[in-house]
């Protein structure tokens, strides 16, 4: 996995620290895009947050409510991780599975052992990069457990 992006290595300035994330966010996804299955990805872009990319926005921030989302750290540190894990999705470490949510299918892509996950929404020609964030709660790791594990029963018995 990609080193850690600190707030510390910018010596603790948050404006010079959220540009720097930016920057890795610009080149993995902006300036290049990865490709899944003949399909290109591409971002929400509108509603702009911080003059930003809504997915940028979304990727770094948590919060259920999308107009009151805080900064995140743990996401924030861990920017370089989605385009890593997409580009290496068939990985024997990550484990990757599609679900069903409100009449969409994405797929998720996640590292148990830095609990992390990345998740695509599947639309017609493109794939949308959903969200991507640090699991921190022990119980939600777990859940994604089962859920990784229930897809994969269900595809043997296919």
């Amino acid at each position: 996995m990609p080193a850690l992006v600190l707030l510390d290595d910018f010596g603790g300035d948050f404006t010079q620290y959220i540009e720097a994330v930016y920057a890795i966010f610009k080149r993995d996804f902006v300036d290049s895009k990865p490709s899944w299955d003949g399909k290109r990805f591409a971002l929400k872009k509108y509603p702009m947050g911080f003059g930003k990319e809504h997915t940028f926005y979304h990727i770094t921030h948590e919060g259920h409510d999308e107009e009151e989302r805080t900064p995140d750290l743990r996401r924030m540190e861990r920017i370089a991780y989605p385009r890593f894990m997409i580009d290496k999705a068939n990985h024997p470490t990550l484990k990757v599975w599609l679900k069903r949510i409100n009449n969409s299918d994405r797929i998720h892509i996640m590292n148990q052992e830095e609990r992390f996950l990345v998740v695509l929404e599947v639309r017609k020609d493109i794939f949308l990069l959903w969200t991507a964030f640090y699991i921190e709660y022990d119980h939600t790791l777990q859940k994604k457990l089962k859920e990784y594990e229930e897809y994969i029963k269900s595809k043997d018995r296919t």
